[in-house]
């Protein structure tokens, strides 16, 4: 019993469609390959389901791009001509836009200028007073934007406006805080440290004035005496001012030695040293 012919029209049912289309694609396989081998002919399928997924075959020895040569000189035309005019043309149309952009910038940057006409000037002024300004209003515009985000984040860390964050920014936000915090503590530290420091300097250089004052204004002191075997009292008595070049010591001459360890009231042969 034969099969039944089937109505020659698309297949509405989607998967009907694809089970056809596979059994069938393999029968039109199975049949180019028993023509390659059988007659030795070179052939070449391309086919594209309804999904778009690609097949293709082609005879041993050969390729499908070996094929479409052989079928462009057998009909005596290019299939690329048209894409290959098409894209030559596209690429005319770029080099006169790339060598148009060339020169308004040359003459943008002030060369190139002795060719061009009055109007032609006015119009290359118009353009740059109007890019200048379309800067300037981008420039105005990045910073504000800077601005905003800038003050928002100080918002955040203050602890406002936190409603609107996700999960993962009030993560970093915190993230930031705590780092910020870390620095702030170590800036800290480092300045009371310092000021330890500069205050124990301070007091040292003070206390080092002090005892350089004393070494250089004694009231009393000592002086040599090789002759007496020892050391002789002597009194500096300030005259006038009292600097130093007013002051006068006296001590005890060696020839009067009942004189010795007696304070310096009298006149008993007292001299100038």
């Amino acid at each position: 019993m034969g099969r039944g012919k089937i109505e020659i029209k698309r297949i509405e049912n989607a998967t009907n469609r694809q089970v056809t289309y596979s059994k069938r694609r393999s029968g039109i396989m199975k049949k180019a390959r028993e023509l390659t081998v059988l007659c030795d002919a070179q052939v070449a399928i391309i086919m594209f389901s309804s999904t778009g997924k690609y097949h293709e075959f082609c005879s041993t020895g050969t390729d499908i791009k070996g094929i479409f040569d052989r079928y462009q000189q057998a009909i005596g035309t290019s299939l690329w001509i048209e894409q290959y005019e098409n894209m030559q043309r596209t690429l005319n149309h770029l080099k006169d836009i790339n060598r148009n952009l060339r020169t308004e910038i040359r003459q943008r940057m002030g060369e190139d200028l002795d060719a061009l006409e009055f109007e032609e000037l006015r119009d290359l002024e118009q353009n740059v007073d109007a890019a200048l300004k379309e800067n300037m209003q981008r420039t105005l515009n990045h910073l504000k934007d800077i601005n905003r985000n800038l003050r928002t984040e100080i918002r955040q860390r203050m602890g406002e406006d936190l409603d609107a964050l996700e999960f993962e920014e009030l993560r970093d936000l915190e993230q930031n805080v705590d780092a910020a915090l870390k620095e702030y503590h170590v800036i800290t530290t480092q300045t009371e440290t310092y000021k330890k420091k500069v205050k124990h300097s301070q007091e040292a250089y003070k206390n080092l004035q002090q005892e350089l004052g004393m070494r250089e204004d004694p009231a009393y002191g000592f002086v040599d005496n090789p002759a007496a075997g020892g050391w002789d009292g002597v009194a500096a008595v300030a005259m006038g001012g009292g600097s130093a070049a007013d002051m006068y010591a006296f001590r005890v001459v060696p020839s009067q030695p009942n004189l010795h360890g007696m304070a310096y009231g009298g006149s008993h042969d007292l001299r100038l040293g």
